[in-house]
């Protein structure tokens, strides 16, 4: 009896800290995001920043920053209830843009997608997108860091072109053959939905473990 007595504790804080450790994970995953995650040198690509809301004060300005020896983004979606602001450099070459909320902005449970598109350069191997976002109540959180820090920038992984491959006249990259070929359309962003039923699934599962170990004390 007095090793079911000294067991129960540890079990209850196992249970705890798994839930915790849980709940951690997916907050932790609700990054600033650009899609695609993999595109290919010398292509026009159409790029999706997904925006989260992490905090209880809303989302009211995000800012993207781009690596011009990587890419060279030229059109921007426009977004009901934001507007935008196109920066440029010294030789008015875009070098970012800024999204502002004309209204509410994005809620604590919300999240958002902006839209941009523009030529990957053709020796590029990755696209880092430092992003700022920024709170209502006046906070700014920098999306910059290196991959596996608290707030990483996210990065497009850049392949090489194929052997023999060649580039339309909307610099579209295709196999030589068929290079006279209508070029696909622009795969859509993945949706994270079974991302987010994946850990929803795991926090009931710990859940249900604290609940079970509380009933057998």
């Amino acid at each position: 009896m007095r090793t079911m007595r000294t067991t129960k504790p540890i079990r209850y804080l196992l249970a705890a800290g798994l839930l915790m450790s849980l709940l951690g994970g997916s907050i932790a995953s609700a990054h600033v995001t650009v899609y695609p995650k993999e595109t290919t040198q010398g292509t026009y690509e159409k790029f999706a920043v997904r925006v989260p809301s992490e905090k209880d004060a809303a989302t009211v300005k995000v800012e993207v920053r781009f690596p011009l020896d990587a890419v060279t983004v030229s059109r921007f979606e426009p977004k009901p209830g934001w507007t935008y602001e196109i920066k440029r450099d010294a030789d008015n070459k875009i070098t970012g843009v800024i999204w502002t909320a004309s209204g509410e902005g994005l809620g604590p449970t919300e999240f958002g997608e902006f839209y941009m598109s523009g030529k990957v350069a053709d020796n590029a191997t990755a696209i880092s997108w430092k992003a700022y976002q920024t709170y209502k109540d006046g906070s700014v959180v920098e999306w910059t860091g290196a991959e596996g820090a608290d707030k990483p920038a996210s990065v497009t992984k850049v392949n090489a072109k194929p052997a023999g491959a060649a580039a339309d006249s909307h610099g579209h990259t295709a196999p030589a053959a068929a290079a006279g070929a209508e070029p696909a359309a622009a795969a859509a962003a993945p949706s994270q939905t079974p991302l987010y039923l994946s850990a929803l699934a795991l926090i009931l599962g710990a859940a249900s473990l604290a609940v079970s170990l509380l009933r057998r004390r």
